[in-house]
């Protein structure tokens, strides 16, 4: 082998390993009723026509992982083939008297409990299969909450990419500077999911973030 055969060989591998990404499965995680399935589907039916699930005002409507496949998001110049992972909502404590308090029976009541409590051990074991994450926050709630600071603090251990997004900016009391001041160290979103507000700068930021 000559040199120039070497060397060549040894650009061709420095090239790959500073290629962007073109594909990656991203996880879409937070609390409950933060608009985690209202994105999933906003991202999806964008970019696809179709939808991913059934957002609802009652908590933990999503309670089993969904996925979509080969969604390929373009913004600009930018594009990104992405496997969508819409998760439960993560929560510390769930009680079936919640769900009866929005008047669900009993008997429903306890299942949907039960489910969503698997589902959250579902959506924590999923966090070992990701490329990235997408963080939504409620921007009208405290960000410093025990689920958000888990959720950050499991993917800085993890090293995986993240963008957090500050959901549901058409609504009073939304503030993406609460979510800025509580994680400075992590590049924030505000978006509204609902009405699609600044949704094209979010498809740009995870282009570039996940790619």
């Amino acid at each position: 082998m000559s040199i120039f055969t070497s060397i060549k060989g040894s650009l061709a591998k420095v090239r790959g390993l500073f290629a962007r990404r073109k594909m990656a499965r991203i996880g879409i995680y937070g609390p409950p009723n933060a608009g985690k399935t209202t994105l999933a589907n906003r991202i999806v039916s964008d970019f696809t026509g179709d939808t991913m699930g059934t957002a609802s005002p009652i908590a933990h409507e999503t309670r089993r992982v969904k996925k979509r496949e080969g969604v390929t998001i373009k913004a600009g110049s930018a594009s990104i083939t992405l496997d969508v992972i819409d998760t439960p909502g993560l929560a510390t404590r769930i009680d079936f008297h919640d769900f009866m308090a929005m008047g669900i029976p009993e008997e429903e009541a306890r299942r949907r409990a039960k489910e969503a409590t698997e589902g959250v051990i579902e959506a924590i074991k999923w966090m070992d299969n990701l490329d990235g994450v997408l963080l939504v926050m409620d921007a009208k709630e405290d960000p410093y909450t025990q689920v958000n600071v888990t959720v950050v603090g499991n993917m800085e251990a993890r090293h995986l990419p993240m963008l957090i997004v500050a959901n549901k900016m058409d609504l009073d009391g939304a503030s993406v500077e609460r979510i800025k001041g509580a994680f400075p160290q992590h590049t924030v979103v505000p978006v509204s999911a609902l009405k699609g507000t600044n949704i094209e700068l979010l498809y740009e930021t995870i282009a570039h973030r996940f790619g």
